[in-house]
């Protein structure tokens, strides 16, 4: 049975807030001191994975230099995000989720030509995003 504390619920609203959007432990723990409220490092990487087993985050594990991100998982739009692939800005290191048809052609061809299966979510495209490409 899951307690359901304050800073749980205090971090499942923080997370709701990034929907559709990546954090990282250190952007939650940064966060909350940023707001005044107290919350132990160890409780909130506690919480993320606990979280992440009961389904209600999404964990990205881009690369073994990259912090994991996190990503909240609505329930009524519950997407795996089998085919979702990821770009990452090398400037403000951004990580965008892509679904786009081309990726899943080129994925496709890879495994119907090539006997690859390619893994969407661990691949990631790396370049400049439109924010930073602006200044």
């Amino acid at each position: 049975m899951k307690y359901n504390t304050k800073q749980r619920e205090i971090l499942i609203d923080y997370l709701i807030s990034m929907k559709g959007g990546h954090v990282t432990a250190k952007d939650v723990l940064d966060h909350f001191r940023a707001s005044g409220i107290r919350i132990g490092q160890s409780t909130v990487y506690r919480q993320l994975e606990s979280l992440v087993s009961e389904g209600v985050v999404k964990k990205y594990s881009i690369d073994i230099s990259s912090p994991a991100c996190f990503e909240y998982e609505d329930e009524e739009e519950h997407d795996d995000h089998s085919d979702t692939f990821h770009l990452r800005c090398e400037k403000c290191g951004r990580l965008i989720h892509i679904d786009c048809n081309e990726l899943k052609d080129i994925s496709d061809h890879l495994s119907s030509e090539h006997s690859f299966s390619l893994d969407p979510i661990r691949t990631v495209l790396y370049g400049i995003c439109e924010s930073c490409r602006r200044n």
